[in-house]
């Protein structure tokens, strides 16, 4: 519009000049005037279209929000024993152990990493506490209700919907209990009946939690085994705050170092020296 004007400028101080007839002079305003009519139509429905694009572009936009839960204290005393192995020996062949002499004391609310190199035994350790491993020696001991999660949502059953998910894991209670669980993990109405097949990473991170968390009273132990990984920025999120807002122990395996912070771990325990040789 700029550039036309500037050359119409033109245009009439040459007529006013009287450097082109008075019959041509007369055309050439008549096409200019056109030209304005068809660039200001063309202006107009390039607008209309850009507004369309504009507002089908946000309806597609996704709010995110921050992640906030809200859930019950497990009620588990300060300093009482929550789990311990004595001079445990464990494997999964009696001629070759995978650990040798270990140790491991835990008392509410303690958050531990269990740390050491690939191979070291880090899950062994896990499947010891949570009974899918019996000792070959030693005792292992656990004096409070725990869950286990792990990096697939393995709690969850895909073919069911978050409700029915939750339901199945807390047979106990009844549907305005469910109901108002799933609320604080912001699973409303509608959301509560999706399929967890088709919710993304940080969704089924929250169903997973809600399952286990958002029970009148929690368990007291979350083990948890790389529990971030396979995650998007959402799910990683999602999973921190759930995390933070638990009172009770956690038993954490994490090469994460950002995500033991983002959970304040208060000490790791490094089980490379109980490596059976």
């Amino acid at each position: 519009m700029e550039r036309k004007s500037k050359k119409d400028a033109a245009g009439q101080l040459t007529r006013l000049r009287g450097g082109i007839p008075h019959i041509l002079s007369g055309a050439r305003q008549d096409r200019a005037e056109r030209s304005r009519g068809s660039n200001a139509h063309l202006g107009e429905r390039r607008l209309f279209e850009a507004e369309q694009e504009l507002n089908a572009v946000r309806a597609r936009i996704e709010i995110k929000e921050d992640v906030f839960v809200d859930i019950p204290s497990t009620l588990h005393p300060r300093q009482k024993k929550v789990l311990e192995l004595i001079d445990v020996t464990a494997g999964y062949d009696a001629e070759r152990p995978v650990l040798q002499g270990l140790e491991l004391q835990i008392a509410g609310p303690e958050r531990i990493a269990l740390v050491g190199a690939n191979g070291s035994g880090k899950t062994t350790v896990l499947r010891l506490i949570t009974g899918n491993l019996l000792p070959l020696k030693g005792r292992v001991a656990v004096f409070t209700s725990f869950a286990a999660f792990d990096q697939y949502s393995s709690l969850l059953d895909p073919t069911l919907s978050v409700r029915d998910n939750y339901m199945r894991t807390n047979p106990g209670a009844d549907e305005n209990a469910c109901r108002a669980a799933l609320a604080r993990f912001r699973f409303r109405s509608e959301a509560a009946l999706e399929l967890v097949s088709t919710l993304s990473g940080g969704k089924r991170v929250l169903a997973s939690l809600a399952c286990v968390l958002a029970r009148p009273t929690p368990p007291a132990l979350l083990i948890l085994d790389e529990p971030n990984n396979h995650l998007d920025l959402d799910g990683v999120n999602a999973l921190e705050a759930g995390l933070r807002a638990y009172d009770g122990s956690l038993l954490v395996v994490s090469h994460d170092q950002g995500f033991l912070d983002a959970i304040s771990i208060t000490r790791e325990c490094d089980i490379t020296g109980f490596r059976a040789i």
